[in-house]
């Protein structure tokens, strides 16, 4: 509230009694004129004592218009209600507590405004009823004040995104019931301790995102996080939409952060399924790309490592096709084991390969079916490429059989470094694709090679 005190108002506030009281009086007119609500005050006979400069802006009427005046009838309230105003004002003063009430108040310029009131009795020296004072404002600021309040309550509450009110520091300050539900952690638990202690790994990416918000102000549109989640049941990765606000204080001449708003969405079901079918959408390309590249190929032995270039790209570092020669697999075509490049004939293909028993590609020749792998993350995981005859840097395996007419032709080999994830059931469905259509040049090249 804000207020205009004039010389008589200060003159209401006691009688002068030397400069003790005088500078008193102007200290509590100084004190009311700077209030951000209005505020006027009556004596036991209904007298108004107290005018401020917010009450004035409100109504138009002056300190030295309003001080003095025996109530609000006739100019700030009309006469017919002055006596249901006057007896709701002057109740507070024989009751404990506060009073409030909504009435029509008439300005200056003889428009008329709602106002809220709040009311409480003031007691003298003596413990009697001395007077009333009644603090207002216009009811529609009250409502958006209280709207404002209710939005916050309810986003920190009810939301169905996740809220988090972050401190100058970085730190959660206030964590809504979604937002405590996502991060995996009690709302309590993660307030005042660093994001790295629940996201383990993307926290760079939020902390900067939050730091950018706190130096420049808010992104003009949502971006989108994924992050890697500590919880009891082990890491979960997630994607969140995330907005971002810069929380200031409206009380300070000049913005001070107070930290930043973070609203977030977990997308991470949407997300993946657009990649899923970015990947398939990717996938079905490279197969007519490579079938096409493969019919313009005379040998048909070339055909089939024309087929497996394509199905690199984006899927995997290395192929390898063993056939079958008797009871042993036979290296026939590889991609190089160092740089990447083409699927080519190898030269010792006649050699057979000294598989050990339990090998994936012979596992896929008796399941007559895919079968994966991975050398995990143990001391051994370098040797565990070289013991299978793969590439020192595969990590990651994923054998298809060769199968067409109804034989088993051999096996096709897909390896990945240990840079990249691990083969998935999709990935295996796209290579049994490939290895079909590998499968069907293969045979083609037996029956038409000499002797076949």
């Amino acid at each position: 509230m804000s207020a205009s005190m004039s010389s008589g108002t200060a003159e209401a506030l006691g009688p002068d009694e030397g400069p003790g009281a005088k500078s008193g009086a102007e200290l509590l007119a100084a004190l009311l004129d700077g209030m951000d609500a209005a505020l006027c005050a009556f004596d036991a006979d209904g007298t108004i004592t107290h005018w401020n400069r917010e009450a004035e802006r409100i109504l138009g009427w002056s300190a030295e218009e309003a001080v003095g005046r025996p109530g609000f009838a006739g100019w700030a309230v009309r006469r017919a209600d002055e006596g249901e105003v006057r007896g709701r004002l002057m109740a507070a003063m024989d009751g404990p507590g506060r009073r409030v009430h909504e009435f029509a108040l008439l300005r200056k310029d003889g428009g008329r405004v709602l106002v809220r009131t709040q009311s409480a009795g003031v007691r003298g020296a003596d413990g009697r009823p001395a007077g009333v004072y009644c603090a207002f404002s216009e009811v529609h600021a009250q409502i958006d004040l209280e709207r404002s309040i209710a939005l916050s309550e309810a986003l920190l509450e009810d939301a169905s995104w996740g809220v988090v009110l972050v401190d100058a520091d970085l730190r959660p300050a206030v964590v809504n019931a979604h937002a405590a539900r996502a991060l995996g952690v009690g709302r309590a638990a993660l307030l005042g301790r660093p994001l790295g202690e629940v996201v383990v790994r993307g926290v760079e990416e939020v902390e900067g995102a939050l730091q950018h918000v706190l130096a420049e102000g808010a992104p003009p549109a949502p971006a989108e996080l994924w992050v890697t989640l500590r919880t009891a049941e082990g890491e979960r990765r997630r994607c969140w939409r995330s907005g971002f606000l810069r929380l200031a204080s409206p009380l300070a001449e000049e913005p001070v952060p107070l930290g930043v708003g973070w609203l977030f969405q977990d997308v991470t079901a949407e997300r993946l399924a657009a990649q899923e079918a970015d990947r398939t959408r990717f996938r079905s390309n490279q197969l007519h790309r490579a079938s096409r590249s493969a019919s313009e190929c005379e040998d048909p032995m070339e055909a089939a490592t024309s087929y497996l270039d394509y199905a690199l790209a984006g899927f995997a570092d290395h192929a390898l096709v063993d056939l079958v020669v008797g009871e042993r697999l036979v290296r026939v075509a590889a991609t190089p084991s160092g740089e990447p490049g083409p699927c080519l004939p190898v030269a010792a293909g006649s050699l057979p390969l000294r598989y050990a028993t339990g090998h994936p590609a012979l596992r896929a020749v008796d399941r007559k079916g895919s079968v994966r792998a991975s050398a995990g993350s143990g001391p051994g995981a370098g040797e565990w490429a070289v013991e299978r005859q793969w590439p020192g840097d595969a990590a990651h395996a994923l054998c298809a059989v060769l199968r067409s007419r109804g034989r088993t032709l051999g096996v096709v080999t897909f390896l990945r470094s240990g840079h990249r994830a691990a083969f998935e059931r999709p990935d295996a469905a796209y290579a049994e694709s490939v290895a079909v259509r590998v499968a069907a040049a293969v045979d083609l090249a037996q029956v038409l090679r000499p002797g076949g």
